[in-house]
């Protein structure tokens, strides 16, 4: 896939019809193990291959969509049989956030109904600067995993219930040029949860990369 795009790794799931579009070999990776990017080490990527971008197109068995699960274990052998893929897992010690409560206590409202965790980001306004990030009825491990840090976050609150939570976030690539009064960084927002993200080092689970192929043909 060459530039211009019509869109980078972006995940599209319509009934058993998957799309994975705009994606680097790192990003393929990363989505097929169910990691964050940072925890892909793939150095032994061709440099020639590196600054490739792919179109995936393939199709789910059965009748229904796949679970997250069925999608990650169907890419994890597409990667296997067209790029060659071999990796391994290893404990790296990198930087990390740890999620503890603050001095005050949590400012966490408890979830509303009994439905499953939902979860919605995107502008607030769609010309927005800043981004609403809606969590219902959700563990704080969904937050986490969703926060845009640029490390690794670990719950270290011990809070074990559901709640809603409503933040207001401005994106980073947002910052990148120029910064506005009105501008929340992800550091702020959690704090007003009466919560806070410590810096610490920690062992961390990365996904390494043995072997990779520009991937055969159709």
């Amino acid at each position: 896939m060459t530039p211009p795009f019509r869109a980078v790794k972006t995940l599209t799931v319509s009934g058993t019809r998957i799309t994975l579009e705009g994606y680097h070999p790192g990003w393929l990776v990363s989505e097929a193990f169910g990691v964050k990017d940072y925890q892909v080490s793939a150095d032994v990527v061709p440099r020639a291959m590196q600054g490739t971008y792919y179109m995936i197109e393939a199709r789910a068995p059965g009748q229904s969509a796949p679970s997250t699960a069925e999608l990650r274990v169907m890419l994890q052998t597409l990667l296997a049989d067209r790029f060659h893929l071999t990796m391994h897992h290893e404990a790296r010690s990198m930087p990390v956030y740890e999620l503890v409560i603050d001095k005050n206590g949590p400012a966490l409202k408890p979830g509303t109904g009994d439905g499953e965790c939902a979860s919605r980001i995107g502008p607030v306004q769609p010309t927005d600067r800043n981004y609403r990030y809606q969590f219902t009825n959700c563990t704080l491990d969904r937050l986490v995993t969703t926060l845009p840090a640029d490390r690794p976050v670990l719950d270290k609150t011990g809070l074990t219930g559901r709640y809603d939570i409503t933040m207001v976030i401005t994106p980073e690539f947002r910052m990148q040029d120029t910064s506005e009064p009105g501008d929340i960084r992800f550091l702020d927002a959690v704090r007003q949860l009466s919560l806070r993200l410590v810096g610490q080092n920690a062992p961390i689970d990365v996904v390494v990369v043995d072997h990779f192929d520009a991937p055969s043909p159709n």
